[in-house]
Parts: structure tokens; C-alpha cells; sequence
């Protein structure tokens, strides 16, 4: 079951919905499924891959013949880039939010980042780091989807895009169970099938998405094919917008 240990605000419109967690958890498709959830019932909703480049890194390591990022540039030099990457992704979602009006839905937000230095080992960054994403409003809905690093291990193998270690994995699970902000997390069991996760941060949403206004569940995520993609002017729903970072 998803666990809230605060009240969503007190505002009448949601603005900003953040999902979290480590690779494999899937946040990506649930992120996307909000987005098309939230804009079938009305409120239109962009949906944002607030990436830092780690995937981007690792194949540019492997063209020069490294196993991964952090052998290529070191780890602060890893750490540098990936907090540079994913500031100017948050800004940017967060300014076309503000233009456009639609609720933003994160995929990935400043917690990731701060998890990230933490499970590298990497904290006398983090105070730079947070000194930086400051700036940044705080989701008013922030969903943390936890999974066992074993499974997230073997979607991840499953998927076939890229590789993470158990080792990683386990430390960025404890790195973000460490953040100060995890009180203020709704925790979510992301071990079970996908509609089952979606059904739990709907209900949870209820107040802005109530579940018989949500819409059918959709299946894929955003990379631009399957029945949730954007459908062709004059389709009989507005579109869910998608916006891919490195």
C-alpha cells in the first residue's frame, strides 16, 4: 500500500508530482500513466524525464573504451556533470510548467540527485548540491517507489538498455531511505505489476484524479509509439506532452 506521512498542500490545483527511486522501479511508466491519467481526467499534465546523464556518460565511456562513467571522468567529474544535467532538465520542466499552465509530473527531481551522491560516496558534494536545486519548489506530492534491489536488478537486465550492479543498487535504495526529506515521501511497494502501482499513487491522488475519472491505464512509456502516445490534432482527448532530457 502507498504510505503518506504528510498531507498533500493545501492548494487546490496540483502543480508538481514527483516520482523517485532507484533504476528499475519503474518511474519512468508510472510517471508517464500520471501524465496521461491526470490529462484524460482534465488536467492537462507534461510529463518530464529530469535525467542526469548517467546512461548518456556510460555510452560515451564505452566509445573510449571504459567500462563505465566514473572510470571515464572520475566520480566527481561524474557527480558534476550529473547534477549540471539534471538542474537545467528540473529548470527547464519547471519553466514550461509556468508557461504553459499544465501540471508538471517529474520523473526524477533534486532527491535523486542528492540520493545519487550519497550512494557514490560523494558527500561533501551534496551541500553543493543542494546550495544549487535550492531554487527549485518542492513537488507538492512526492512518490518514492521502492522495490527490491534483486528485482530492480532483473528488469533492468530484462529491459536490456543498460547494466547496474547489485552493489549500486542496494546503496542507492539505502541512499535514499538516508535523505532527510524521506518523512515527507509517499511511499509506494513498486515490487508488483504496473497497473497495481498505478492504481496505488491514483488513490492516493484522488483529491485531483479521482479514480473513476482516471481513465484507462495505459502501457507504455514515452518513446513516442503505443496507445498513451500523443495522438494527431483534432484526437479525441488533448494530448499528454512529453519531454525527454539526456
Amino acid at each position: 500500500m502507498a504510505r503518506s506521512r504528510r498531507a498533500t498542500d493545501g492548494g487546490t490545483r496540483l502543480r508538481r508530482v514527483a516520482l523517485i527511486g532507484i533504476d528499475g522501479s519503474g518511474k519512468t511508466t508510472q510517471a508517464y500513466r500520471l501524465a496521461a491519467a491526470l490529462t484524460s481526467a482534465g488536467r492537462p499534465a507534461t510529463y518530464h524525464r529530469n535525467a542526469g546523464g548517467r546512461r548518456w556518460l556510460g555510452r560515451l565511456a564505452a566509445r573510449f573504451g571504459r567500462a563505465d562513467a566514473q572510470l571515464l571522468v572520475g566520480r566527481d567529474g561524474m557527480l558534476a556533470v550529473e547534477s549540471v544535467l539534471r538542474w537545467l532538465a528540473i529548470a527547464a520542466a519547471l519553466l514550461s510548467c509556468l508557461v504553459t499552465g499544465r501540471t508538471a509530473v517529474m520523473d526524477r527531481y533534486s532527491a535523486c540527485q542528492y540520493a545519487s551522491i550519497r550512494a557514490h560516496g560523494g558527500q561533501r558534494w551534496e551541500r553543493l548540491a543542494r546550495a544549487g536545486y535550492r531554487v527549485f519548489p518542492a513537488p507538492q506530492v512526492t512518490f518514492l517507489l521502492t522495490v527490491d534491489p534483486v528485482e530492480a536488478y532483473r528488469r533492468i537486465e530484462r529491459r536490456g538498455e543498460d547494466h547496474e550492479t547489485m552493489g549500486w543498487l542496494t546503496a542507492a535504495d539505502a541512499a535514499y531511505r538516508s535523505l532527510p526529506e524521506y518523512p515527507g515521501f509517499v511511499v509506494v511497494d513498486a515490487g508488483g505489476g504496473p497497473d497495481e502501482v498505478s492504481r496505488r499513487i491514483r488513490a492516493h491522488l484522488a483529491r485531483w484524479l479521482p479514480p473513476e475519472e482516471a481513465g484507462p491505464v495505459v502501457d507504455d512509456p514515452p518513446d513516442g509509439t503505443g496507445p498513451s502516445a500523443p495522438q494527431a490534432e483534432g484526437g479525441p482527448r488533448e494530448p499528454v506532452a512529453a519531454q525527454t532530457r539526456p
